[in-house]
């Protein structure tokens, strides 16, 4: 089994006993006089269960598990099990442990295979429980806090506790997801993640609350410069890990932005900081990406009262893809959706056509093309349509395509010259190339 067991109680007799039965079932047991040597003992060990007699001078049972879970929960550490061991038939006494805690309760003296049988249910039961509250209130991707309880513990502190609270963006995120496709994208998230996990401290908090978006409240932590030098390190580590994932040509100009406001000075209020520092997150963008910005009230205002010609500017600045490439978008399954459906509607509405093409490729004599093959029909695609049209890779060997405004008297130049482009490529020898066309026009909608 190899459970670590603390027996806690003032009698030596009750210790030896319970240590001579349990030591035979391959489980580590301490034994402790007190509840105070207990929390003492918990501020260097995390046992897997307690042991604990109710009946002990100074503190007794029911005080030593109150003390024991709010040591617990200062620390943020799941309850460690309880089991109560007493020489009493009192139901009363019962219903009170169990009220405070307690996970059962064994009566001596001790039959053996009973107290083995309920220490290994109490333990594999509270860690069963313990997986689906870690699966309600984890983010299972990144590991961080999911949304909820991130910001229900954030809020929770930074009432009390001065600090800052940061919001961290993943700049040019969806170029990686468009371009190296969603297990890339879920990749470089898992790199971020760590490298934030790397520069935080046991203290703080951090939440992924979106996408490509995280929250971190970092407690006593009241320096401006501490907040450049954070942003400054997650930046730097991020590109480094990007290089070592998708090579040091990879060509997206990821970042992180960061925008922080500080509790009290800013406001202690999480709901208001939230705010400011989203604004912060802002300004940050609009200054370039890849840095940080801390809120300022007079720069919020002025911000404010600014034109609204010079607005529209500064947000379609955010918006626009930096490190864009010529050719054609190859686009992950959802980003693809969402144009598809742009497409769509938009021809439906002005009335216009785009025409829709699927290529499979095939090995002559029939069987599936290598990697390296699909890969170099897939940069043929890229290369030689134009940057409106966009690429759906459906399955390892199928490409859709969607290429707006493109009537059924122009499909067959585009057919021709994706042709002539892939005739010249040694694996066309080895790989046949079939389509299927259709047009997208209003009366089919």
């Amino acid at each position: 089994m190899g459970y670590w067991i603390v027996v806690v109680d003032d009698e030596p007799l009750s210790l030896k006993n319970a240590k001579m039965l349990l030591s035979g079932e391959d489980m580590k047991v301490s034994c402790l006089r007190s509840g105070s040597e207990l929390l003492k003992f918990l501020e260097k060990n995390d046992p897997d269960l307690i042991l604990l007699d109710v009946m002990m001078p100074e503190m007794d049972g029911f005080e030593t598990i109150s003390a024991v879970h709010e040591y617990e929960e200062k620390i943020r550490r799941s309850w460690t099990p309880v089991i109560f061991l007493t020489g009493e038939n009192d139901s009363e006494a019962e219903r009170r442990g169990l009220k405070v805690g307690a996970s059962d309760f064994i009566h001596k003296p001790f039959d053996r295979d009973a107290l083995i049988n309920r220490i290994t249910n109490t333990i594999e039961n509270s860690r069963k429980i313990e997986n689906l509250t870690e699966e309600a209130t984890l983010d299972k991707l990144t590991g961080f806090f999911n949304k909820a309880n991130g910001t229900s513990r954030i809020s929770g502190i930074c009432g009390s506790t001065e600090g800052v609270l940061m919001l961290f963006d993943l700049d040019n995120f969806k170029l990686v997801n468009d371009l190296y496709g969603h297990d890339m994208g879920d990749k470089v998230l898992v790199a971020l993640s760590t490298v934030i996990r790397h520069n935080v401290r046991a203290d703080d908090i951090v939440s992924r609350i979106g996408g490509d978006e995280f929250m971190a409240y970092f407690p006593h932590m009241s320096e401006k410069s501490a907040v450049a030098s954070l942003s400054e390190r997650i930046n730097t580590q991020l590109m480094n890990e990007a290089c070592q994932l998708m090579g040091d040509d990879h060509g997206i100009p990821l970042g992180v932005s960061v925008g922080a406001a500080f509790s009290p000075q800013h406001s202690p209020e999480y709901k208001i900081l939230f705010q400011f520092a989203d604004s912060a997150l802002y300004k940050a963008k609009l200054n370039g990406r890849h840095g940080y910005f801390i809120y300022d009230a007079a720069s919020d205002a002025e911000h404010d009262a600014e034109d609204l010609e010079l607005e529209i500017g500064r947000v379609s600045q955010i918006m626009e893809e930096r490190g864009d490439r010529k050719g054609a978008l190859i686009l992950g399954k959802e980003a693809f959706s969402w144009n598809y459906k742009f497409i769509t509607r938009y021809i439906d509405r002005y009335g216009t056509v785009a025409t829709r093409l699927l290529f499979s490729l095939r090995q002559k004599g029939g069987g599936m093309p290598s990697p390296d093959t699909i890969d170099e029909f897939s940069g043929i695609l890229k290369r030689n349509l134009r940057k409106s049209d966009i690429i759906f890779q459906n399955r390892p060997n199928q490409f859709f395509v969607v290429l707006p405004t493109l009537t059924s008297e122009d499909s067959p130049k585009v057919i021709d010259r994706i042709k002539r482009a892939w005739s010249i490529n040694p694996e066309h020898e080895s790989t046949n190339i079939s389509f299927a066309m259709a047009l997208i026009k209003k009366e089919n909608h």
